[in-house]
């Protein structure tokens, strides 16, 4: 792999079990999240494949085929935790090892916030899917409550935070229209302030003011980025 584009993956090995951990920390949350996962991609064509699978949370949780992630120690809590059901793959999404056309759904769950060069995992995201194929982008907004928080940690040197880049939803979306894509809708959760205690609530259209937001876009049957 080109070490060019792996400027977070080594954080992500040294730290594997201890980012694992946080879904169990923060349990409601985590539930929140994956839920809203669940809920965006409960009609969306297969075979899905996760990049940036990490430890295999969202991915157990939906089903996914494939997972990619470059951090080898965390596909190793994700081989555990899927035990085989889904096909794990170590690389990054901006070259990914698949052949073009094959895919249904391509799920990113927190990556682009991680990865050097989101456009390059979007532009190779719209090349795997094949046409009427969707993208789903879930991101912790740069301007929500938990992106403002996260940005401030990283300014303190958080081990996590401080490689990411948050987006704004609209900056995403701007995304899906350079690779490519048409938007079709954002669903959001997560209302209450980070210290708070998280309330359960149901997936939003209204993703101002959420801190965990899912975008979803599709390649178009008749479009061609040329």
């Amino acid at each position: 792999m080109d070490d060019s584009i792996l400027s977070s993956a080594r954080i992500f090995d040294e730290k594997a079990q201890d980012y694992d951990s946080w879904y169990y920390r923060n349990k409601l949350v985590a539930e929140l999240e994956a839920r809203l996962v669940e809920y965006v991609l409960k009609d969306s064509p297969r075979p899905v494949v996760e990049i940036g699978v990490g430890t295999g949370f969202f991915a157990y949780r939906i089903g996914c085929e494939y997972g990619l992630d470059p951090s080898v120690k965390m596909l190793e809590i994700a081989r555990k935790r899927l035990r085989g059901l889904t096909e794990i793959i170590v690389g990054v999404g901006e070259k990914t090892p698949f052949r073009s056309n094959v895919f249904g759904t391509v799920l990113l769950v927190v990556t682009l916030c991680f990865v050097d060069d989101p456009l390059a995992v979007l532009r190779e995201s719209w090349r795997i899917l094949r046409p009427g194929g969707e993208v789903v982008a879930c991101i912790v907004p740069r301007d929500s409550p938990y992106g403002r928080y996260y940005q401030e940690l990283a300014e303190k040197g958080h081990p996590y935070y401080s490689y990411a880049r948050f987006y704004t939803v609209k900056e995403v979306r701007a995304m899906f229209v350079e690779t490519g894509f048409r938007y079709m809708y954002g669903k959001g959760v997560l209302s209450t302030l980070p210290g708070e205690q998280p309330v359960w609530e149901q997936p939003s259209g209204e993703v101002t003011g959420k801190s965990f937001v899912c975008l979803k876009a599709v390649k178009e049957m008749s479009r061609d980025r040329g």
